[in-house]
């Protein structure tokens, strides 16, 4: 079925459903055009959300993402961030593939219907302008045909009238007969306007009209198609990125189930342990012998008495919740020792010293690698000068030099403080480079390592005391061994492929990555040797 042949006598009535589709896809475009500025919004909010309670860079709740229900909020306010990349990547396909689409599509159907209905309005005028031919032809017919017959008649009249002429008699059949042949003539362009009409009239009902209403049906059939399209695209756009929303919902539960309280209150007491010890008991002062307490005071011999052995106690007793008295006077303020950390508590001391010596070793590390590389450029310019000049190297080499020497005496003085706080060095010790008088490195000279050296051997040469006297660290991920590695260098631990390992001290850019068996054996392994995946 089809409009030119069921619906061809309704004009008015396609013209309307036509353009009550058009309005359709406008309605629908604005419909999703709103609807994408919704999902902006909704997004430009949720950043703002978790601008707001992001932690500021260096401020007291980024120090506090150690703790992990503390970074478990911060990975929520990350994965709410990445969900608001997905509403605001929503609204952006939505505009793309539906309001832009559907609105140019929208001004070609504007303008294909334009055309058909200035086709169907060109074949009405035409049309009606044959028939307005056609009736004046008649008109025409019927005004001469009746002349005609009153010349007839009179002509007649006057053939019959004894006192006419001849020459009126003649002149009178003379005019009914002009007046008849005028109206044949009519007649004859009558009955050929008629003859066109007809024609036309059936090119117009049976051809052209149905025609153009099967184009205007073929046009709204297919702005019906494209708008079911749309339909479907509006679910889709969401459907597309429901995945990785799904992704971000799951790094939210992950981050719940990742909160551990129990490591929680190790981390804080890590962080916070003093390394004091309680206060002892306090003396019992005996009043009654203020005779005694008097002589034994002003004695220079004897041994000072408990009051004045309960000072510290005191203090450090008030000291528990670090509350200062308004009617008390200031302290006078001393000058830090912020460089030996002697401001610190013992055991934060400690760990703030250890830190100091890995960043030291690590620098150090660096000197040494390029003190060698340096002494290797130079043999090479040396061996061909076309290469360059070896001179040109040597401020190099003793900067180099310079900056190794003051990081060992930096080193050796943190080491010596950290064995006056009690604590022993876990740092890499370094064997010293010695250089040639050309600058070049000994490869015999201690710490150069030749090429078929075991490389564990060139990094980790010495270590203290084997682990299981130190506390043991709680694990931060696991490994999964890809090749065998022998271990068989000091600190090194053996593992074999497929091999799965506890993490308990990531890579700190030296390719090496501290591990532990299930048996408590740790040891470094390299890095590349094994898949590490860390908890977040």
């Amino acid at each position: 079925m089809d409009w030119g042949t069921e619906l061809w006598d309704q004009y008015d009535i396609l013209d309307k459903h036509t353009q009550s589709g058009l309005d359709l896809v406008d309605k629908y475009v604005k419909f999703v055009k709103e609807r994408t500025e919704i999902e902006q919004n909704y997004a430009k909010q949720l950043r703002n959300l978790t601008k707001k309670y992001s932690p500021k860079r260096g401020s007291k709740e980024e120090q506090e993402c150690r703790f992990s229900n503390h970074q478990a909020f911060l990975d929520i306010l990350n994965e709410m961030n990445d969900y608001a990349g997905q509403r605001e990547l929503i609204a952006e396909n939505m505009m793309i593939n539906i309001c832009i689409e559907l609105t140019k599509y929208l001004q070609d159907l504007k303008q294909e219907r334009k055309m058909h209905l200035s086709d169907a309005k060109k074949a009405q005028q035409s049309l009606e302008g044959t028939y307005k031919q056609l009736d004046n032809s008649k008109k025409r017919f019927e005004r001469e045909w009746r002349e005609a017959e009153k010349a007839t008649q009179n002509a007649e009249k006057t053939d019959q009238d004894l006192n006419a002429t001849k020459a009126d008699v003649e002149k009178a059949k003379q005019q009914a007969h002009m007046r008849t042949h005028i109206a044949e003539e009519c007649k004859n362009d009558y009955a050929a306007q008629l003859q066109k009409y007809n024609k036309e009239q059936n090119q117009f009902y049976f051809t052209d009209m149905p025609l153009i209403f099967n184009n205007l049906q073929d046009m709204d059939e297919r702005r019906i198609k494209k708008m079911a399209q749309g339909y479907i695209q509006f679910a889709d756009t969401e459907r597309q990125v429901m995945p990785i929303i799904g992704k971000c919902l799951e790094g939210i539960s992950r981050a719940g189930t990742n909160v551990n309280e129990r490591n929680d209150s190790v981390v804080l007491i890590e962080q916070h342990k003093s390394g004091f010890e309680r206060p002892g008991d306090l003396e019992f002062e005996d009043y009654s012998q203020g005779i005694n307490r008097a002589s034994s005071e002003s004695s220079l011999s004897t041994p000072k008495g408990p009051l004045e052995l309960l000072g510290k106690n005191r203090n450090k007793t008030f000291r528990l919740f670090n509350k200062k008295s308004k009617f008390a006077p200031e302290k006078l303020k001393m000058p830090v020792d912020t460089e030996g950390f002697t401001h610190l508590p013992p055991e934060q001391r400690r760990k703030r010293l250890q830190q100091k010596i890995d960043d030291i070793s690590k620098e150090l590390q660096k000197e040494m690698d390029q003190s060698e590389a340096l002494g290797k450029m130079k043999d090479v310019y040396e061996k061909n000068p076309q290469m360059g000049d070896p001179a040109s190297l040597a401020p190099q080499i003793t900067q180099t030099a310079q900056n190794m020497e003051r990081l060992r005496g930096d080193l050796n003085k943190y080491e010596s403080w950290l064995a006056e706080a009690g604590g022993r060095g876990d740092s890499i010790r370094y064997s010293t480079h010695s250089l040639n008088n050309n600058g070049a490195h000994n490869p015999s000279s201690p710490g150069v390592f030749s090429d078929d050296t075991d490389p564990s051997h060139a990094i980790y040469t010495e270590f203290d005391d084997d682990f299981e006297e130190e506390e043991l660290a709680a694990p931060i991920g696991q490994c999964t061994a890809l090749y065998n590695f022998p271990g068989s260098s000091e600190g090194t631990i053996s593992m074999q492929e497929g091999e799965v390992l506890s993490v308990v001290e990531e890579d700190k850019g030296d390719g090496w990555t501290r591990v532990r068996r299930n048996n408590g054996d740790e040891g470094y392994i390299p890095t590349t040797y094994a898949t590490i995946t860390l908890n977040k």
